[in-house]
């Protein structure tokens, strides 16, 4: 499980301690990290934003933990995570989960190939230690290092 995660978050790929000033910067940012990792074009990262502003706050999967995505598209280059940890938690609009404190972002290349991806990512937000593992990070290395250690 561990294994394609890791796979999926490129090189510069995981920020810990962001501070957002809003929702739609706070997608940014997790998109950027998909940028500096090679997975997408800048102009992807507008998808992004587009997709919760059309849409509503969908995206928030579970308490404090938001997928931030868009569809398959030319930008993809290749599929990929980012993990973006803010410092104190954001309010996307959904009452139901909110406040954001983790924001995944998701480049799928295609509707299909990112299916494995997404249920190990399911299954390991599920498990407490990873969630808790991710909100007390103190810098990115500690993250890699963690999924590092499982593989």
């Amino acid at each position: 499980m561990f294994e394609a995660l890791s796979e999926a978050l490129g090189p510069h790929s995981i920020r810990v301690g962001a501070l957002p000033l809003d929702r739609n910067h706070a997608i940014e940012m997790a998109g950027d990290l998909l940028v500096s990792s090679g997975r997408v074009t800048p102009e992807y990262v507008q998808q992004m934003i587009e997709a919760v502003e059309t849409n509503g706050p969908y995206i928030v999967i579970a308490p404090g933990i938001a997928l931030a995505h868009g569809r398959p598209s030319p930008e993809v280059i290749e599929t990929g995570l980012s993990i973006l940890v803010l410092a104190w938690p954001i309010v996307f609009g959904n009452q139901a989960n909110d406040p954001v404190r983790i924001v995944i972002g998701l480049a799928a290349f295609d509707h299909e190939s990112h299916l494995d991806l997404m249920k190990d990512l399911a299954e390991a937000l599920s498990g407490e230690e990873f969630v808790n593992m991710l909100l007390n990070a103190r810098e990115s290395d500690d993250i890699r290092g963690w999924l590092d250690n499982r593989l």
